[in-house]
């Protein structure tokens, strides 16, 4: 992440109807346990597009539940050009992700793109797409997501409160 302020966020997994509906509710809900409603632009999206319109996973919508998250009103979306304008920061849930984000992203773009779980978190590391299987993978993937979303708020704050030097930084 570059040392520009960030202000808006795409987390992005491959269909928008698993795991990046769950990062964008968790992330959410933590800016709002930190009184921060408001201060970001947060959306999903994924990079295939045969779920457009649709709700996320039942299976995604009860582990939101069962933590007091709600992700109902949620409609899966394909990645568009416009994204890379829209949003300072665009997180991928896996490297295939990262991948098709950074082969979509126009000229000069690239660098938005990230993973999601990154070093803030003990090094890069995809977060498992969970469709295939039972909800047990999905109350993992939600403890990763939790535990990746806290990390990039606290990454946010100390960026926040750092002078913007104009300068591209590797620390973060």
């Amino acid at each position: 992440m570059s040392e520009k302020p960030v202000k808006s966020i795409l987390f992005v997994c491959l269909g928008n109807i698993c795991r990046s509906p769950l990062a964008e509710g968790v992330f959410r809900a933590v800016l709002s346990e930190r009184g921060l409603d408001g201060e970001y632009t947060i959306d999903s999206a994924g990079t295939g597009g045969w779920h457009a319109g649709s709700a996320p996973d039942p299976r995604s919508i009860a582990v939101a539940a069962e933590h007091g998250i709600d992700i109902t009103a949620q409609q899966a979306r394909k990645v568009v050009a416009r994204d890379f304008e829209r949003f300072d920061l665009i997180l991928g849930m896996d490297r295939s992700n990262v991948d098709d984000l950074r082969a979509l992203a126009p000229a000069g773009s690239g660098e938005r793109v990230e993973l999601f779980i990154g070093p803030a978190v003990g090094g890069p590391q995809d977060v498992p797409d969970p469709y295939y299987g039972g909800e047990d993978g999905f109350a993992a993937v939600y403890r990763m997501i939790r535990d990746a979303s806290e990390a990039l708020a606290d990454r946010l704050a100390a960026r926040a409160s750092a002078p913007f030097s104009g300068q591209a930084s590797s620390t973060m």
